[in-house]
């Protein structure tokens, strides 16, 4: 284990441990760590069936932190949950943000985007969120994945922290 980083630290993972699925305080791992990039991971159960933690999933506005917005209002996120669709984010006076790209979508099995969040935009640095569900008796285990890779003055690992 090279170390843990709090969801909402990780921008590509930012809250949805803590609120889809009602964990407090969830952290992720740092499983892989280089001065070009890192990866984190994290799994939680869910006492939802997984089509229920899906459909929670692809619905951001009603679970992503307003701190964590450009906007500052969580409401003003949208979710368009297929290959090529954004995740994206209306700004004020006319203004928009793409913060992912949905690249690939299997409703109740398996979620990935791709792009930058937050002060990664600003830099040469991407992001691969994966998640994936997977039954387990009445609930979903639901794992988070993030790959992170780039550049960044300082190194990509410095984010990890």
């Amino acid at each position: 284990m090279i170390g843990k980083v709090r969801l909402w630290q990780f921008a590509a993972g930012a809250a949805l441990a803590c609120a889809v699925i009602a964990a407090d305080r969830a952290s992720a791992e740092v499983t892989d760590q280089a001065p070009n990039g890192f990866t984190v991971r994290e799994t939680v159960h869910i006492a939802a069936a997984s089509d229920k933690v899906y459909a929670a999933l692809i619905a951001p506005q009603r679970w992503w932190s307003p701190h964590h917005t450009l906007s500052g209002d969580a409401a003003n996120l949208t979710f368009d949950a297929k290959a090529g669709g954004c995740w994206c984010e209306t700004l004020p006076n006319g203004g928009s943000v793409q913060h992912m790209t949905i690249v690939y979508v299997m409703p109740g099995k398996a979620l990935r985007l791709r792009g930058a969040m937050g002060p990664m935009q600003a830099m040469a640095v991407e992001d691969v969120m994966d998640w994936s569900l997977k039954p387990d008796g009445a609930g979903t285990d639901i794992t988070l994945t993030g790959v992170i890779g780039g550049y960044a003055n300082g190194g990509v690992d410095k984010l990890a922290r």
